[in-house]
Order: structure tokens, then sequence, then C-alpha cells
């Protein structure tokens, strides 16, 4: 039979991903092009996630949901309003006292350029700008006339006479257009936010509901609770960040007052908004106010405290506050937030860059909540992409053992070994068995499999289970004839313990194939732990050649060990095999291709366990510790079945 290559399955024909791609590339060129009306939308969105909850309060005291909406947008949009004239009337209270600012500012740079020790740059900079004004004055001077001999024109040519083309008065008009224009835009903007906030809060249950449509209506009941509850937490987010990052902003512009840095309350403001930005929010906003405070400060200490204000708080913020408020992740990986940042600016600007991160998080929520935006949360969430088992699966495809070790080592701080090899390596094992009963894994990659799970085992031999700690020894040193009685009590158990169980082994044979050795293998070393004597063989063990090869003396248990489910047939002729070499030694057969099997006796009188390593282990102890009253007269049974 011609063996199968591996190959890519993809999840989509070719043509369907292509027209995905396509659409993909429309809507983002859509939201490009359009972004005169998606930015406000977007606004209005996350606008709206902040203001549904007190609109949901004011209905819960029998308000009507218009009026409710009205009275939370008035209210909403006035704080907005009032926080932008305070940024304005600052701006321009700042640009007034701005040039009072530029001789303290040039003696400071005459000052860096003195313990620079006369840097060629400043030195360059500040020809290039004497250059750039001799030039400009020259410029001017160049259209007015000079009476010098130079521009005398000669006697018979006519003298030029100077003609100034001056512009009529404007009129009132004109005037207000001029006034005017510059506020068309941010009005416009601000109007189409209003409106679509009005709306979308009004028509918030219609929206949802089309959501779940877009879901799939196939089980509305867990739709519609995935996306209030979707909803609920994104207006919790919001809300929070918005009165933390208010918090931020307040203390700064506190501490800029204090400082005596001006237009403090502008920089507050500015730092409560850049800190949507993240990582690098808070630093773009701590630029101006430095300059500021080495402009107005006569010496460097405003400059240094302004700097100290803006570290500490950011590091409190960042560090210490934000992980107990919001937790240690806000949803998004570290390279989603990055290229999210970078995606949004470039589609909207700057106001994108303040949006990236709730707009990208509305986009992971809604992928977590409707099957076919999954991706979005594959590609953007902080989950991992890949459970622990697949993990440990890919690891073992691609050759890996030293990731592996790692994934190991990071779960055996909290766990022991048993429970890794039952909860990640097993299940990482029954993906390799269903997809070679599939016909996806070539004779290569099952070698790397196993080759990969005894590189694991032989790394982790030496591994031992932190024990639990001892409960303390009660004080008896008032009591010398109860201390020597216990002292021989701790001996007495302490040579028990040391005296070996049992001077016979334990054999763990692979049952059908190179992925039966990895359990085998795993198997053994947890046997070893407990302190027992156990061997892996080769997955060709039960073959008749290799078979009449084995060691089997002092062996008091051999363990046939299966990742696939054996038929009855499979379980009598390794029976009957081993039944030739051994006399009074117990069979076992290990099933771990399934979830849970309880041990019991087969037609062919061998026992029959599995579901997991450790089930499969406490099966072969207590086996072990049996007396073998009647084991002779089962090795007869198994030898005639």
């Amino acid at each position: 039979m011609e063996e199968k290559s591996p190959q890519i399955r993809l999840a989509q024909p070719r043509g369907t991903v292509l027209t995905n791609m396509a659409v993909a590339a429309l809507i983002i060129a859509a939201l490009h092009f359009g972004r005169e009306i998606f930015v406000p939308f977007a606004l209005a969105v996350l606008l709206s996630f902040v203001l549904a909850p007190f609109v949901m309060r004011l209905r819960v005291w029998r308000i009507p949901r218009t009026i409710s909406v009205l009275v939370v947008v008035f209210i909403g949009f006035s704080i907005i309003f009032s926080l932008g004239g305070l940024m304005v009337s600052q701006a321009t209270r700042l640009a007034a006292k701005l040039p009072g600012y530029q001789q303290t500012l040039s003696d400071k740079i005459e000052s860096l350029r003195g313990l620079m020790g006369g840097s060629r740059t400043l030195e360059q900079a500040s020809t290039v700008l004497k250059e750039l004004k001799t030039e400009l004055q020259n410029r001017d001077t160049a259209g007015r006339p000079v009476d010098s001999e130079l521009t005398r024109q000669p006697s018979d040519k006519p003298i030029p006479i100077p003609v100034e083309i001056r512009q009529p008065d404007p009129g009132a008009l004109s005037t207000f257009g001029a006034i005017i224009q510059p506020l068309i835009s941010p009005l416009t903007t601000t109007g189409i936010v209003v409106i679509f906030v009005v709306f979308v809060l009004l028509q918030r249950e219609d929206l949802r509901n089309r959501l779940v449509r877009l879901a799939g209506s196939a089980d509305i009941q867990r739709t519609t609770a995935a996306l209030d509850d979707a909803g609920k937490r994104l207006s919790k987010l919001f809300l929070t960040q918005i009165a933390f990052n208010a918090v931020f902003g307040l203390a700064i512009g506190i501490g800029l007052e204090f400082i005596g840095v001006p237009s403090a309350p502008l920089w507050g403001l500015v730092a409560m908004i850049l800190r949507f930005v993240p990582y690098i929010g808070a630093l773009i906003s701590a630029v101006f106010p430095l300059i500021l405070a080495a402009a107005v400060g006569s010496g460097w200490q405003m400059l240094i405290l302004t700097a100290a204000l803006f570290v500490v708080l950011e590091l409190l913020a960042g560090q210490v506050l934000e992980p107990l408020i919001f937790g240690h992740s806000s949803g998004l990986s570290p390279v989603a937030i990055i290229l999210s940042a970078s995606f949004w600016t470039w589609l909207w600007g700057p106001v994108g860059l303040v949006l990236a991160t709730p707009l990208t998080i509305c986009l992971v929520v809604l992928g977590r909540h409707i099957d076919r935006l999954k991706f979005l949360d594959v590609m953007l969430g902080d989950r991992p992409p890949l459970t622990p088992p697949q993990l440990a699966y890919q690891r073992m495809l691609a050759g890996d053992p030293v990731e592996a070790v790692e994934q190991a080592h990071e779960y055996l701080n909290d766990a022991s070994l048993e429970s890794y090899y039952d909860a990640i390596l097993l299940k990482g094992l029954r993906l390799a068995e269903a997809d070679r009963q599939l016909g996806h894994l070539d004779e290569d990659r099952i070698n790397r499999v196993v080759s990969t799970v005894e590189e694991l085992v032989a790394e982790l031999e030496a591994h031992h289970d932190v024990a639990a700690p001892e409960h303390r020894s009660p004080d008896l040193s008032s009591s010398p004839g109860a201390a020597i009685a216990l002292e021989l009590t701790s001996s007495r158990d302490a040579l028990i313990q040391e005296q070996p169980t049992s001077t016979l082994s334990v054999v763990c044979i692979p049952g059908a194939g190179r992925l039966d050795e990895a359990t085998a293998l795993v198997l053994a070393q947890l046997l070893r732990n407990r302190g027992m004597k156990a061997t892996a063989e080769r997955a060709d063990a039960l073959s008749m050649s290799k078979l009449l090869s084995l060691e089997l003396s002092n062996t008091a248990l051999v363990c046939v060990c299966y990742l696939s489910q054996p038929s009855a047939a499979k379980i009598q002729h390794a029976v009957r095999g081993l039944s030739r070499r051994i006399d009074g030694t117990r069979i076992l057969f290990a099933l771990l291709g399934t979830e849970a099997v309880e041990p019991a006796e087969n037609a062919s009188n061998a026992l029959v366990t599995g579901g997991s390593f450790g089930a499969t282990s406490e099966a072969i102890i207590q086996v072990t510790s049996e007396q073998p009253v009647d084991a002779p007269g089962r090795a007869k049974a198994t030898a005639t079945a």
C-alpha cells in the first residue's frame, strides 16, 4: 500500500480564502476612505459602552428610555465640552506666555553646549538657523526701493512708479466665514458623534439582536447571554479605564501645579487622553511639560522634579494599581497591542492611535463569542493559541524536546510528575494516535514523537515531587520518656521504608507500535519514581523473534501498553505469546487511549486497566503487592486460553 505523504489541510477552499482576503481589503479601504464617517461612529460606540450603565440605572428608576438617553447624553457631552473648553483656554494662555520663555531656553541651550565642550552639532545647527534668518531678511528687503547709485536709472528712461495693491476691508460676512471655517470640521464630527451615541443607546437591544443573528440563531439563549455578558464587561472595562486615567491626569495636573509648570490643567488632560495609548502614551504626554519646565525654571530643579513626577506616577499606576484593578492583562497580547496601534494610526491618524486599544478589545470580545469571528480572538487575544497538550504534541512533531522540557518544568512547579504525564503528555500522545489512525503521520514523524518523549523521560528521570510539609513535632522536652519512645518509633518507620518492597521487577512492553513504546517509557519511569524496578522494551518486543530474547527472569508483572483500543484477538495473541515465556507471572494490559477503564479480568484471565498513567501505576502496585497464591493456576489458565 502506498504511503500517504504529509499534506497541509486547508480549512477552506482556495477560492474561499481569496474571496475572504478580497473582502478584508475592501473593508480596510472603506475604513480608510470613509474615516470621516467611521471615526465618529467608532467614538460613538465606545461612548455608548461608557454611558449604557447610566441609562440602565435610570431605566431601573422607571424613567422612559428616550428621556434617560437624552439626559445621560446631555450630561456626558456637557462634561466633554467643559474639558475641551478648559483645554482651549489653557492652550491660548500658554501661547501668549511662550515668547517670554525664549531667553531662558536659549541660556540653557548655551549652558548645555558648554557642558558638551562646544559640540559641532549645536554649532552647525546654530549656523544653519543664522543663515536662514539672513536669507529671509534679504528676501524681505529685496522688494523695497533703495535710494542708491545702483538703483538710479538713466535719464532717458522713465522711473518706475511703485504700485501697492490693497485688499478691500472685509465685510462682516467674510469675517464670520473666516472665523467659522476652521470650526466646521470639528463641529460636524461632534454632531455626528452625538447623533450616533443617541441612536446606539436607543436601539441597543435591536443591535444586540442583529449580532445574535450574525452569530447564528441555533442557540439563541447561549448567544444572547454571551453578548449581554460581553457588553457588560466592556462597559465596566471602559468606564473603569476612563476613571483610572482621569485620576492619573488629575494627579499629573496637581503635581505640575505644585512644581510650577505653566498650564498644569492642560497637561493633566493631555496625560489623561494619551494614557489610552499603551506603553508610550504617558511618555508622549511628558514631552511638552518637560520642555516647559526647562524653559521656565532658572535652574534644572523644575525639569528634574517634572521627570520624577511622571516616572513615579506611571510606575505606580502601571505596575501596582492597574494589576490590582484590571488584572494582569487587558485581554490583548503585547504583539497585538503594538500591531493594533500601528494599524489604526495608519488608518485614522492620531485619533486611531488613541482608539486602537479600545477598538481591538471590542474585536477580541466579539471573536470570543461569535464563531465566525473566532480568528480575531486567536490572532489578537492573550489566551494561549494552543492548549498545553496541543503544544506538547506540536513540539513532539517538530522533534523539539527543549521546549517540551521547559513546559514540563514549568508545570512541575505546582504539580506532580504523574499529574503532568496524565494531564499533558498522555493527551498529546492521544492526539498523535488519532492522527496516525487517520493516516496523517508518516514513519518519520512518529519516530520524532517517540524520540522526543524518550529525551523528555530521560530529562525528568531525576525529578522527585516536592513532599508535603511535615507537621511540627510536639515539644517533648518536659517528658524524656515520651521523647525516647517517639525517636524509637521514627527509627523503626525509617527502617521499614528503606527496605525494598520486592526484588522482582515490572516489564513494560509496547502493544502494537512506536507510539505505544512512548507510553511504556513513561509508565516505567513513573514506577521507578515510586521505588519499583521497571524497564521498558522496544516497539517490536511482542514479535516472535524478539519475544524469545526478552529477559523476564525475576519479573513480577508484565504490563502491555496500548495507546489504541486493541481487539480481543490481539489481547489473546499477546497472552499466548507471553505465556510461553513466563510461568506464574501476572499479565496486565494498560489501555491508555481512553479516559477511564475499570480494572477487570478479560476472557483470557488477564488483567485490564488503563485510563491514565496514575491509575495504571496504582493497579500495578496493587497487583505486585498481593500474595501470588493462585499465580501458577492463573498462568496455566492463560496458557490454555
